[in-house]
């Protein structure tokens, strides 16, 4: 009976047309509308509906994201080990910039969802004009020091001259032109929380069409352009995701979006801004103690000879791209979350976060299987190094085991940040990443001599802590009083 009733709201949802053509055709209309863009508000309806409305578009908006690094990196390396050299130094700079925009782009999808869930369309519009501005200021000393210093920055990270010489220029483009990406980070942000993650996804697609045409062009001056090397991998980067924030923009003084600035709300308000701020530097922090940390365990397998390290980096290609639609399905439980506090609906809130955490089981759970039965076969496809593959291998296994933790962990810690509340997740990260996998992934490693598997093990041990203990804090409740 119960199926027959969310079975029948989710029919009522369907796009005019649509009622018709059983099962699959619900299923293939509910995938054009989250292509296409959908009007449901989220606060009502069918919860499992609204998680597929907002993750589809969310997961094909990060692999879009995550294709300008593919993509410059594969046009690049045709240049050479130091062209190759500059883009992961430049990267490795852009850390920073991530962590930025990051923060303050959790901020900006709390704020936005609440103030949608409270109806309150002028209070979304300041915060999403807040969130601008604040990404334009925070890009501005970012791009004096690298345009000033773009050497010197190399220098410090070891670079060879060679590479000083040919990636300064790049530097300066990519880092000098930061607001770019804070911007597309942040107006992203804005969409996501109002529940137009349609659109996100599909600035990024214009974004990124515009990267692969442009990258061969100016590298190698094609036609009527000229050849600029790695320069031109910044350049047509930097043109590319330019385009998407002016489309971002376009969508917000325009009428296709659910928030929309016009010059009456396009104005600094102090009180919004510090607020913002205050949830952003939670957010920063988060970032910046996983990716610490991260690098931390990176350095531990180093240890063990460049079989151990090439292995681990296999294996952890393959997770990222397998934790996509995790990612996505998290996002679409921070929106969630955000919106339906906003409407004075804690439970609907709630209800959505678990909701979200057991597909995202059931999803990561099939992966899992995958990954375990399969691993050799997966490692194969990359790299068929004898001394290599064990490592791969076995990282791919071990950390695949608490992949069901990992699924209710990643959308706990999301809900938080939707929330608004940065700072529990933050806390959560620094006493399980830092007190626990880095000592127990050195204690297993090297004092125990179980060599890169210790590090694995404890990746596993810590992430499925973490896990556990959001659960924990999360069951609380104290989340559904954070004000934003």
């Amino acid at each position: 009976m119960e199926a027959r009733k969310q079975e029948a709201v989710d029919v009522a949802y369907l796009p005019a047309g649509s009622q018709s053509g059983g099962r699959l055709g619900r299923w293939i209309a509910f995938l054009r509308e989250a292509v296409v863009g959908s009007t449901q508000d989220f606060t009502e309806g069918s919860i499992k509906r609204a998680i597929f409305l907002l993750a589809v578009p969310m997961v094909l908006e990060m692999m879009m994201e995550s294709l300008f690094g593919i993509i410059n990196v594969f046009w690049v390396a045709h240049l050479g080990a130091e062209a190759t050299a500059t883009v992961g130094i430049t990267e490795s700079m852009l850390t920073m910039v991530f962590a930025i925009a990051l923060g303050l782009s959790m901020a900006t999808t709390a704020t936005v969802a609440r103030r949608i869930g409270e109806k309150d369309h002028h209070g979304a519009s300041v915060a999403a004009v807040q969130s601008i501005i604040l990404g334009v200021v925070a890009s501005i000393p970012v791009a004096v020091i690298a345009i000033t210093f773009a050497p010197q920055m190399f220098r410090l990270m070891g670079a060879s001259s060679g590479v000083i010489e040919s990636g300064s220029g790049y530097a300066r483009v990519i880092l000098g032109g930061n607001v770019v990406i804070m911007e597309l980070f942040l107006i992203n942000a804005v969409f996501r929380g109002a529940g137009d993650a349609s659109i996100a996804m599909r600035v990024l697609w214009i974004a990124n069409a515009i990267n692969i045409v442009l990258d061969p062009c100016l590298i190698f001056g094609l036609g009527p352009f000229p050849k600029l090397g790695v320069t031109g991998s910044a350049i047509a980067t930097t043109i590319g995701r330019g385009t998407g924030v002016l489309f971002q923009l376009w969508f917000l003084f325009g009428a296709k979006a659910r928030v929309k600035i016009n010059w009456h709300t396009a104005r600094l308000n102090i009180e919004v801004m510090l607020r913002m701020v205050r949830i952003s530097l939670g957010g920063m922090f988060q970032f910046l103690v996983a990716t610490a940390s991260w690098v931390g365990l990176m350095r531990m397998v180093a240890v063990f000879g460049d079989q151990a390290l090439a292995g681990y980096t296999v294996a952890l290609r393959i997770i990222i791209f397998a934790l996509l639609p995790s990612w996505g399905m998290s996002n679409a439980a921070a929106t969630l979350v955000g919106q339906n506090l906003g409407a004075a609906k804690p439970e609907r809130a709630e209800r959505s976060v678990w909701v979200t955490g057991f597909s995202n089981m059931c999803f990561l759970g099939l992966v899992a299987i995958t990954f375990i039965t399969f691993a050799e076969k997966l490692i194969g496809i990359f790299t068929t190094d004898p001394a290599v593959v064990p490592y791969g291998v076995a990282a791919l296994r071990f950390i695949s085991y608490g992949y069901i933790f990992y699924a209710y962990g990643m959308v706990m810690v999301q809900s938080f940040n939707g929330a608004g509340d940065t700072n529990t997740p933050t806390l959560i990260n620094l006493c399980c990443y830092w007190l626990v996998q880095i000592p127990l992934a050195y204690t297993l490693a090297i004092p125990l001599e179980f060599g890169a598997k210790g590090v694995f093990v404890a990746i596993t041990f810590a992430e499925s802590l973490l896990a556990v203990v959001s659960v924990i804090i999360f069951r609380r409740g104290r989340w559904k009083t954070r004000k934003v």
